[in-house]
């Protein structure tokens, strides 16, 4: 697979939709705030796709997210019209079906989050940290949680630093004090979603599964670290300045 062709492709389809998205949005000040760390990793990844290509299940993924994020800062979270869109073009109510009382898109985005992140990260992970075996599929979860953490947490800062109307808009708690808790642990759901896939499907076809496992648990170092590492790297030290 040409990688970077694909990573033009849908970076044209994104960039498109990302334009005809910010064409009079719902409002302004909450699309500009929900798209800061969407640039930032539009940037990153712009950046790195030469010397560290990602597969092409991991750019899909991606993009495929960033199209949900879109849409959502598009009419801010809490006002995506998902359940007139079913009601139109399929003929039920979404909300009804399930006794909604809420709009729960940003509950769908965060779910996202983990289903389909988590992957990309994995694939981080192993290329970059040579996370195998069972860490390859933990510190992702893992990851995507502490991630999902992080993003409530600057949620909350934003909203108590611009207050307001956009502060309520871009928290989008919609009236739930457990907005939060509930935002991460759909986060983690996804991902535990996404890593026990890839470790089925690691079973099914990896010929070395077993042993990579087994050896991910092994221990690798007999002595322990702490005070102990400190002083032996006290005596290296010592004995080098004494050679010098």
């Amino acid at each position: 697979m040409n990688h970077n062709r694909l990573f033009f492709t849908l970076s044209a389809l994104f960039g498109l939709l990302f334009v005809w998205l910010a064409i009079e949005p719902y409002d302004r000040a909450d699309w500009a705030l929900e798209n800061l760390l969407v640039i930032l990793f539009a940037v990153i990844l712009g950046f790195s796709y030469r010397r560290f290509p990602l597969s092409g299940i991991s750019y899909y993924l991606i993009f495929v997210f960033l199209v949900f994020h879109e849409i959502g800062s598009h009419f801010t979270y809490a006002k995506v019209p998902y359940d007139q869109f079913f009601t139109e073009f399929f003929g039920f109510s979404v909300n009804q079906l399930f006794g909604w009382q809420r709009n729960h898109y940003d509950r769908l985005v965060h779910f996202l989050f983990g289903l389909l992140l988590a992957y990309p990260i994995r694939e981080f992970y192993y290329r970059v940290a040579n996370a195998k075996g069972f860490w390859g599929y933990f510190f992702p979860l893992e990851l995507t949680m502490a991630s999902s953490m992080i993003f409530e947490l600057f949620e909350w800062a934003a909203a108590e630093f611009f207050g307001g109307d956009l502060g309520v808009a871009y928290l989008g708690t919609q009236g739930d004090i457990w907005d939060a808790h509930k935002d991460m642990a759909l986060a983690t759901l996804g991902a535990a979603i996404s890593m026990s896939t890839a470790l089925l499907v690691n079973y099914k076809l990896q010929r070395d599964f077993d042993k990579e496992w087994d050896d991910s648990l092994t221990v690798k170092y007999e002595e322990p670290l702490g005070e102990d590492k400190i002083e032996q790297m006290l005596n290296e030290l010592h004995q080098s300045n004494k050679q010098a």
